[in-house]
């Protein structure tokens, strides 16, 4: 915006002046139109945020059972709880009656915990009641509940604890009710000691070392690069006008000693205005402006197209951030895998499949056992329905154990609900459902032609234990004794079980008269094993390529789970993640916590360093785990860059890790409400590759910067040298205002859109990430940069210089004031513009490729934009006229010109062949800012945000600059009026030190004051008034305000004046 207020005076000057006022109005329309601009982009709208209804909960108090608020309930309450239920709090079970629990909101494991006074009596907030009832009584409550203390490391409670923390002196023990952290971590057991208040200091010191959490990392650098180049390009403006004038000035009165004639001072005033806006041109052009719409186009377009790959972005960081990315931890189900329960092995007929067989391969009468042992010996609740989309997959509703082998059914091409429709519910004779003890289920029905049949399905090793004969491939029963059984659990459950199979055994057993059904140790034995299928949650197809993928790009992929280790290795194995031979590792959750905390169970950030580097899985995570583990890669400081980390999760639980992460992907299907507000990105599609995406995406995003920068820069450096050269030599530039307007609007629109719009390819993904602190422009890019530079350069001096003998023409160099456009110039103008274009598209290729033509047709904003950028030039040419300081030029002239473009082309070839490592004297710009000025600038402060910490730096110094400049006003000032009562009343002063430390000197000031600036200042400025000087009283006061900050800015008045009541300058107020 500065720019556009500069120019806009060089407007106003040009409306005073008659002959500059088009240019005026031109630069105004100009400069309002990109104000409009701006403005549209920088609109937003906030979200409103829901209410949510009270919730109330069953309470028995006084031995009635009452409707409570949550927020009512306390510790030591008994709650009733029953099917459907949304768990307010933390407890202990006391009563129970077959209750499961659905604990994925915390777990992210979709199976129903069974809980139970002998086995697992823990019920935790945020959980759901699945089946069953029961009482349990409350044992944590609010913010120490497991959901509070997630809630917490979210920061939900961070406004409470400012409130607590106001008027609180410095070792005053905050609320002890409020759950305790450590290291970010939420410790449940963590006993209090009177040490509290040391170790709390000391954690201070700790986490104000640690790494804090760095956002708009890309617009940092990009506002670094654009400060130093603005600062080079009003330097170069400042000196353009100065050699202009003093050539002027010099040129007609001193050498040709003209003398200076009232009559021609409008004249005079004329040349002044035309340099002035020279200068300014210099200035417009040298700085980039369209540097925040190039990255604003380039973020936005590439939200819209991660759209479409399934990527709901919520931040806009986030995609500059993915592309960094050095590490993903990822759930396992339901990203990693399908989320679904399949059969995908079977053992049927002495017969093991590696895949679920044909229908044709089978005996019809074992088929017909399978089809009925499992649809009938099913919950009926259980079943699989069509897909909501069409092309999706099957949806399953119950029991994930029994839809998986509905599921099988369905893939021998049977139908379940046939079978199901011969044997309604009512007419099963009896059931003994699944429990804990059983480990198994069976359903008796009576056949047709008398006696009963039971079928029973249950963990393998339990089933095949009560079989006593097995089907052949014939189909007949054959013996199958202890040998038998041993054998076939080492060659076919122990290596389905390594493949991380969940076994079950499918048998039956036919009774010819009715025996006593209470009798279940006589009636569960003397099976017949019909086959037994391996089950599990398949990877998905596409996750094992995707995850090569993220390895070729430099990045490490962990698996955080729920399940169990052995489940977790296998399905590692699977995607990639775990390859033979490795020397990695799988811990669980309890493991992990052993090796990573002290005995106050502190985590140790040097104990984890030793850990997450060579660690691949972390199996039985609690919910805390991932947190701990994201947060002690975050922080750690092993290896020369910190790591970028991206977390994906779907549960209540995942939502202080996936705030603490640099990106969090929360799961669009899966995924809870928290989760998705804790995110960054949402995956529509709760799948993996989705987020090589978005990492593809986010390089992308660098290099379209990237592509622009080197663009942009080539047209600066060029168009600077040439308007500061040619105004230096012939006192005007070849360039004109408006002309350079027209370049600074391919460079901030046309070419933003078109460099910022090159969709991404495979090949960003086979080098490793960026970093942080990698520079924006490489030395690659600075040899491409320089050597374009020289080529352009050399043609438009040959142009300036000779290129009236060339094309036989006139010569445009010193042409009156007012003259016509000259043919000359045009075809400076018309050659630089061209040489742009075809330089644009040099600049889609930056890491030194050949072929810059690779893919441009897949862009169809890049072809639109260089052809459109074309016959805008035409016309410009042809019909600009005056406006745009044009003539027409012939055929053969623009057939020179567009020769001399297409050259760019040429040159490229030319410059690529030249080995960057040769040329040592290039240097790289662009780097981000450095550890020390982030430490020094970011203290007090939750997480960097180096765009910010750009403007504040921009910000102070102007502060300083500005504090300065009032300084020396009020030293001026006060010396003036001393030297001037030193006249009255002369006295023996040897030098301006003297008069400073005269006692009837003094300086006072009150009022407001802004902070130093600038400490060096105030010490310098000390010297004018040493400690111990008799100050005389101002105007009767008793006593002076002291000054301590005499740089300081003051908005009040300077007051200054003499101790005599007959001094001439009794006081003196001057306003600064």
């Amino acid at each position: 915006m500065s720019q556009l207020i500069i120019l806009e005076i060089a407007a106003i000057i040009s409306w005073s002046c008659p002959s500059t006022a088009p240019l005026g109005k031109r630069t105004t329309v100009w400069s309002s139109l990109t104000a409009f601009n701006d403005w549209s982009k920088e609109k937003s709208s906030a979200a409103a945020e829901p209410h949510e209804k009270e919730q109330k909960f069953s309470i028995i108090r006084n031995g009635h059972i009452i409707q409570l608020p949550v927020a009512e309930i306390v510790m030591g309450d008994i709650a009733q709880i029953k099917y459907g239920d949304l768990l307010p709090a933390d407890g202990i079970l006391i009563q129970g009656n077959d209750l499961k629990i659905d604990e994925s909101s915390l777990t992210g494991e979709s199976e129903h915990v069974k809980k139970s006074l002998e086995g697992d009596p823990m019920l935790l907030s945020g959980t759901h009641v699945m089946e069953g009832s029961g009482r349990m009584v409350v044992t944590a409550v609010g913010v120490n509940s497991q959901t509070g203390i997630i809630f917490t490391l979210l920061g939900a409670s961070e406004g409470e604890e400012e409130k607590k923390k106001k008027g609180k002196k410095q070792g005053v023990p905050e609320n002890r009710n409020k759950a305790k952290t450590q290291d970010g971590v939420a410790l449940e057991i963590q006993p209090l000691n009177s040490q509290e208040g040391i170790d709390n200091e000391e954690k201070e010191k700790k986490a104000a070392k640690l790494p804090k959490k760095e956002k708009s990392v890309l617009q940092g650098k990009l506002t670094h690069l654009a400060v130093q180049i603005g600062k080079a390009g009003l330097i170069m403006s400042a000196i353009t006008v100065i050699i202009l004038i003093l050539y002027f000035v010099i040129d007609n009165f001193v050498i040709h000693r003209r003398p200076w004639l009232a009559e021609c001072t409008a004249i005079y005033v004329q040349y002044f205005v035309k340099f002035f806006i020279i200068g300014i041109t210099v200035l417009v052009v040298a700085v980039p402006e369209g540097l925040p719409l190039a990255v604003t186009i380039s973020l936005a377009y590439s939200v819209k197209k991660m759209m479409k790959d399934n990527n709901l972005v919520r931040h806009l960081d986030a995609c500059e951030t993915m592309g960094n990315a050095t590490a993903i931890c990822s759930d396992k189900t339901g990203t990693l895998t399908m989320n679904r329960m399949t059969v995908v092995q079977a053992y049927i007929g002495d017969t093991r499949y590696h895949q679920v067989p044909s229908p044709d391969v089978l005996v019809p009468k074992v088929l017909d056992l399978i089809v009925n042992g499992i649809s009938i010996n099913s919950a009926y609740t259980s079943k699989i329905l069509p897909p909501e989309k069409e092309g999706g997959l099957p949806r399953q509703v119950g029991n994930k154990t029994e839809c998986a082998l509905l599921g099988f059914v369905t893939d021998l091409k049977q139908d379940y609900h046939a079978v199901r429709s011969e044997v309604p519910e009512e007419k099963l004779y009896k059931v003994y459902t699944f429990n804990s003890v059983r480990k198994s289920m069976s359903t008796v029905i009576q056949k047709p032609g008398g006696g009963f049949r039971m079928y029973s399905k249950g963990a393998s090793e339990i089933i095949l234990r009560k079989c006593n004969r097995i089907l052949d491939k014939k189909g007949e029963a054959v013996p199958f004794k202890s040998k038998d059984r041993d054998e076939m659990i080492r060659a076919v459950i122990e290596p389905m079980a390594s493949e991380g199979l969940r076994t079950i055994c499918i048998a039956y057993r036919d009774f010819s008269v009715e025996p006593l059904w209470d009798n279940e140790a006589e009636i569960l034995t003397e099976l017949t094993c019909i086959a037994v299928v391996g089950i599990e949650d398949p990877v998905r197809p596409e996750v094992p390529e995707a995850i090569a993928k993220c390895k070729r790009a430099g990045i490490t992929v962990r698996m955080v789970t729920g399940d169990n280790i052995n489940t977790a290795r296998a399905i590692a194995t699977k995607c990639g993640i775990l390859t033979p031979g490795d020397d990695l590792l799988c811990l669980e959750g309890k493991e992990f916590n052993r090796l990573i905390r002290n005995e106050k169970g502190e985590v140790e950030q040097e104990e984890l360093d030793k850990i997450w580097p060579r660690l691949r899985v972390l199996a039985r995570s609690s919910p805390t785990d991932k947190h701990t583990l994201v947060k002690g890669i975050i922080d750690s400081t092993v290896g020369e860059q910190r790591q970028v980390v991206a977390v994906t999760g779907d549960g209540t639980n995942d939502g202080p890790a996936l705030k603490k992460a640099d990106v969090g992907f929360a799961m669009g299907i899966a995924g809870t409400d928290v989760a998705k507000e804790a995110s960054d990105i949402i995956l529509t599609d709760d799948n993996f590759t989705s987020i090589v995406k978005a990492v593809m995406w986010g390089r992308n995003v660098y290099d379209s910067i990237s592509k622009f920068l080197q663009f942009q820069l080539t047209v600066n450096v060029v168009a600077v040298i040439v308007a500061f050269t040619g105004a230096c030599i012939t006192q005007d530039s070849p360039l004109k205002a408006v002309q350079m307007l027209w370049v600074n609007l391919i460079m901030d629109t046309f070419a933003s859109l078109a460099l910022a719009t090159e969709p991404p390819t495979d090949s960003l993904l086979k080098r490793r990430p960026y970093g942080r602190n990698k520079p924006l422009i490489s030395r690659t890019m600075m040899k491409n940069i320089l050597g374009h530079a020289v080529y352009q350069l050399t043609v438009i001096f040959f142009l300036v210089f000779a290129g009236e003998k060339f094309f036989d023409i006139d010569s445009g160099r010193l042409a009156p004031l007012h003259s016509p456009p000259s043919q000359h110039y045009t075809i400076v103008f018309n050659t630089f513009v061209l040489m742009q274009l075809f330089n644009e598209i040099n600049s889609r290729k930056i890491h030194g490729e050949r072929n810059v033509f690779s893919g441009i047709f897949h862009n169809l904003i890049f072809c639109s934009v260089v052809l459109g950028t074309f016959v805008s030039q035409i016309l410009i040419v042809e019909f600009g006229g005056k406006p745009f300081s044009c003539t027409k030029l012939t055929l053969s002239q623009w057939f020179w010109c567009l020769f001399i473009g297409i050259g760019e082309l040429l040159w490229a070839q030319i410059i690529s062949t030249i080995p960057t490592q040769s040329l040592k004297f290039l240097k790289e710009a662009g780097h981000g800012t450095t550890k020390e000025e982030i430490t020094k600038d970011a203290e007090g402060l939750d997480e960097i945000d180096h765009a910010e910490m750009e403007l504040r730096r921009g910000q102070i110094l102007w502060f300083r600059g500005l504090n300065r400049i009032q300084t020396q006003i009020k030293v001026v000032k006060a010396f003036h009026s001393s030297l001037h009562e030193s006249i009255q009343k002369p006295m023996n002063q040897n030098s301006i030190h003297n008069f400073m430390t005269h006692p009837e000197f003094t300086i006072d000031e009150e009022g407001p004051r802004t902070p130093l600036m600038d400490e060096q200042e105030e010490e310098g400025l000390e010297k004018f008034s040493k400690p111990g000087t008799s100050m005389a009283p101002l105007d009767g006061e008793v006593t002076p305000y002291a000054n301590r900050n005499n740089n300081a800015v003051d908005c009040s008045q300077v007051q200054v004046a003499a101790s005599h009541s007959d001094s001439p300058l009794h006081s003196l107020e001057t306003s600064v």
